[in-house]
């Protein structure tokens, strides 16, 4: 299967992260491979926005273009950090023009028990029970 991976950027808060920061992991399915290059692009601004946005602790992004899925992976310093980011301009934008290319979306978040970059592992397991 053709993927590519953007691994994990450290964000702005990454140099003093909190004991047990917030993990978010969303798998997002567009509806037809024409969507895809559209929302490829969308999603690396908005993974530009994260990199930056006070709170972020990272972000990584994995993608299978054939599958038409997209993977988000981030960690925040707490919640508010998360829905702040969530409800920014660039990413109110982005969620606002790609909605009626969205077939489904799935999201998960948990209290790590480490301030270390997530795993995909662990995210794939956390976005399975939360179906």
């Amino acid at each position: 299967m053709l993927s590519l991976t953007l691994p994990w950027t450290p964000g702005p808060a990454a140099a003093a992260p909190p004991a047990r920061p917030v993990v978010m992991i969303a798998e997002l399915e567009v509806r037809a491979l024409r969507h895809v290059p559209g929302f490829l692009l969308a999603s690396l601004k908005v993974r530009r926005a994260a990199r930056r946005a006070p709170g972020s602790l990272g972000v990584a992004l994995r993608t299978a273009p054939l599958r038409r899925t997209f993977w988000v992976l981030s960690a925040w310093t707490d919640h508010e950090s998360l829905h702040a980011f969530v409800r920014s301009d660039t990413h109110r934008a982005a969620m606002t023009a790609l909605r009626p290319a969205m077939a489904r979306s799935a999201f998960a978040d948990w209290a790590a028990d480490t301030p270390a970059a997530p795993r995909w592992a662990e995210a794939e397991r956390q976005l399975a029970s939360a179906a």
